[in-house]
């Protein structure tokens, strides 16, 4: 299984890597358009701020690339906020997968939320052998509005989307790449689905 993780200068790739070696597989780093479309999974990472991430996919012409894969697609954190249609920090759009907003927190909640918090309302193959009200890890300030493609949920001052999925575009708010053994069941229930062209 060819498993490429888009290296676009805005993510924590090293650490999904040896996630997903942890799990016996190999995955690539690349930038390379050919290289991304001809995987059989595709991880999109993200660490930092959304204008910036989305001037760097911009530049190399991933912002065209990334909707139209037909490959199960694994946006995380950032990765996963610049799948939606707008993001409120650096007044961002995004890459219009998911039809959702990203907004801030509001200010009386201490921000970012740093640290364990539960998932709940699991629907979707992506929490097989995952129980109702698991721990994962999140570090963020915005989080993405709750809607049609929700398929989990976090509470943190406000209920908000903690995955997300649209075909076979799937997004995780977490870092399974740092969330024990919860995490890596869910990259591996990731690698294991199946693949889908229902693109629309």
């Amino acid at each position: 299984m060819k498993i490429v993780i888009i290296d676009y200068g805005a993510g924590n790739i090293q650490s999904i890597k040896f996630a997903i070696k942890r799990l016996g597989y190999e995955a690539i780093l690349s930038s390379d358009a050919e290289e991304i479309k001809s995987a059989d999974k595709v991880i999109f990472p993200g660490v930092g701020e959304a204008s910036s991430a989305m001037k760097m996919l911009k530049s190399t012409g991933l912002d065209k690339v990334i909707p139209t894969l037909k490959q199960p697609v694994l946006g995380i954190c950032l990765g996963m906020q610049l799948m939606c249609t707008y993001c409120e920090e650096g007044d961002t759009d995004g890459l219009g997968i998911f039809h959702a907003d990203v907004v801030k927190f509001d200010n009386q909640l201490k921000v970012p939320q740093i640290g364990w918090n539960k998932i709940y309302d699991l629907r979707s193959e992506l929490f097989t052998g995952i129980s109702e009200g698991e721990f994962v890890y999140l570090v963020h300030s915005f989080y993405v509005k709750e809607c049609a493609e929700t398929i989990a949920s976090t509470e943190y001052g406000v209920e908000y989307t903690s995955a997300i999925q649209k075909d076979n575009f799937y997004g995780v708010q977490f870092h399974p790449e740092k969330s024990s053994d919860a995490g890596e069941r869910i990259l591996e229930n990731f690698l294991k689905v199946t693949q889908r062209n229902t693109i629309k």
